[in-house]
C-alpha cells in the first residue's frame, strides 16, 4: 500500500496530486507546482510570447507552453479518478497527518525528526526544512534507539542498581536495630515495644516508598529495552514514529536526578537504658518511668575539627504516653 500511494504523490510537493497535469515527456505534476515552477523559472511575464518554455522537474525535457498557461496542458483524468477513489476509501494501514486531512505522513523531517506530509512543507510548520525520504532517513535512525537506550545503561543501571541494593541493606540494618530493640525491652512493657514498632514503622514509610521509586525509573528503563527490540521489527514508517518517543524518554531518565543514601543511626541504645535506668528502678515505680526520646537521625562526620552533620530535618510523632516519644526521620531523598 505504501509503493501505491507514493504512485498517487507529487514529487514536487510530496502531497497526493491536486488536478494533476501531465506533460508531453508523460510525467504528472500538480497544476499548482508546475505555475510555480514556471513563475519561478523567469519566463512568466506580464508580455507572453507565444511560446514560454518549461523544463521537466524529473527528466529535464523542454515543453513549450502556450499564451494560456499550464491551463493548456491535459488533465491526468485516470489518476484523477484513481485518487478520487482512493480518497473515498478508508486505509486504516496509512498513517495520515494530523494537521492535514488525508495526507500521508511520507516525508521525514531532518530538522524537527518527526514525519511529515507534503503540506507540511509547503503551507505548514515545516516549510523549508531538510528533508529525506521514508528509507533513507529509516536506515539512517535505525541504530538511533540502541545507541541511546547504550547511554542510559552505562549512565544510570550501574548506580540505580546499587542504590536499590544501599537502600535495602540500611532498611534490613534497622529493621533488626530495632527488633533487637523490642526483644530486650518487652520483659518490661508493652507500651514501649510499641513505640518502636512505630519507629521501624517510620523507617518503612522513608525507605519503602525510595525502593519503589528506584525500581518505578529501572521497570521504565526495562520498557525502553522492550520497546528497541520490538523497533527493530517495525516497518520503516511505524518506526521513524516511534523512535522520537524513544530519544525523549531516555532524555527524560538522563536528566532525572537519583538521590543520596545516607546513613542513618538510632540512639539512645536500649541496652544503655536498661543499665543505666532500668538498674534504678524498683518494680513497683515502672509505671511512672518516662518513656525515652527516641532518635533516628543522620550519622555525624568528623570535619575539621568539628562535628557536621550530613543531613538535617526531623518528623515528630507523638504517643499518649507519660511523655511524648519523638521520633526524628531522616530527610527525604
Amino acid at each position: 500500500m505504501h509503493n501505491f500511494e507514493e504512485e498517487l504523490t507529487c514529487p514536487i510537493c510530496y502531497s497526493i496530486f491536486e488536478d494533476p497535469r501531465v506533460l508531453p515527456c508523460s510525467h504528472t505534476f500538480c497544476r499548482n507546482c508546475l505555475e510555480n515552477i514556471l513563475q519561478a523559472s523567469g519566463n512568466f511575464y506580464i508580455w507572453r510570447p507565444l511560446r514560454i518554455p518549461l523544463k521537466c522537474p524529473n527528466c529535464r525535457s523542454i515543453t513549450e507552453i502556450t499564451p494560456t498557461g499550464i491551463e493548456s496542458l491535459p488533465v491526468n483524468f485516470a489518476l484523477r479518478a484513481i485518487i478520487e477513489k482512493y480518497q473515498q476509501e478508508d486505509h486504516p494501514d496509512i498513517v495520515t497527518c494530523p494537521e492535514h486531512y488525508r495526507q500521508p505522513l511520507n516525508v521525514y523531517c531532518l530538522l524537527d525528526k518527526k514525519l511529515v506530509c507534503g503540506h507540511c512543507l509547503t503551507i505548514g510548520q515545516h516549510h523549508g526544512h531538510p528533508i529525506d525520504d521514508l528509507q533513507s532517513a529509516y536506515l539512517k535512525e535505525k541504530d538511533t534507539p540502541q545507541k541511546l537506550l547504550e547511554q542510559l545503561t552505562d549512565t544510570h543501571w550501574t548506580d540505580l542498581t546499587h542504590l536499590i541494593e544501599k537502600l535495602k541493606e540500611q532498611k534490613s540494618h534497622s529493621e533488626k536495630m530495632i527488633q533487637g530493640d523490642k526483644e530486650a525491652v518487652l520483659q518490661y512493657f508493652k507500651d514501649f515495644l510499641t513505640a518502636l514498632c512505630d519507629v521501624g514503622n517510620l523507617i518503612n514509610q522513608e525507605y519503602t516508598p525510595q525502593i519503589e521509586r528506584m525500581k518505578e525509573i529501572r521497570e521504565q528503563q526495562l520498557e525502553l529495552m522492550a520497546l528497541t527490540i520490538s523497533l527493530q521489527e517495525e516497518s520503516p514508517l511505524k518506526f521513524l514514529e516511534k523512535v522520537d518517543d524513544v530519544r525523549q524518554h531516555v532524555q527524560i531518565l538522563k536528566q532525572r536526578p537519583l538521590p543520596e543514601v545516607q546513613p542513618v543511626e538510632i540512639y539512645p541504645q536500649v541496652s544503655k537504658i536498661l543499665k543505666e535506668e532500668w538498674s534504678r528502678t524498683e518494680i513497683g515505680q515502672i509505671k511512672n518511668v518516662l518513656i525515652p526520646k527516641m532518635k533516628i537521625s543522620p550519622k555525624r562526620m568528623s570535619y575539621e575539627g568539628t562535628d557536621k552533620w550530613l543531613v538535617q530535618g526531623h518528623i515528630a510523632v507523638r504517643k499518649p504516653m507519660h511523655s511524648l516519644f519523638r521520633v526524628h526521620a531522616i530527610t527525604q531523598l
